[in-house]
């Protein structure tokens, strides 16, 4: 699985602003009328969260995350773990509660 596949399976979906997209690395802006449907397509493809949004994160939580700049309470962690590497998603709600930073990372082991 890549995070080409992910983001192919959310075509559907109105991306506000694409800042990066790599084969290691997405980082775009949605609206929150979608992330119900974000959160099924992540869902079906990483699993329900690690870390949903509202608890606290814990130190796994934050190494994991270091790479990608953390992760904070009111934020939600989805991870996968392949056996030649391991893929995060992020949601980053913004403060004007319409937009959240989804962003993912392939984190290759070794």
């Amino acid at each position: 699985m890549t995070l080409k596949d992910i983001i192919d399976a959310c075509k559907h979906l109105r991306i506000v602003e694409q800042r990066c997209s790599t084969q290691e690395f997405v980082d775009l802006v949605f609206e929150n009328k979608d992330i119900e449907e974000w959160q099924r397509i992540l869902t079906n493809f990483l699993g329900t969260p690690r870390k949903p949004k509202g608890q606290e994160p814990t130190n796994g939580d934050l190494k994991l995350t270091a790479r990608t700049g953390g992760i904070r309470i009111e934020q939600t962690l989805f991870e996968r773990d392949f056996p030649e590497n391991t893929i995060i998603a992020k949601f980053w709600p913004w403060k004007d509660d319409r937009h959240t930073t989804l962003r993912m990372a392939t984190l290759f082991k070794g």
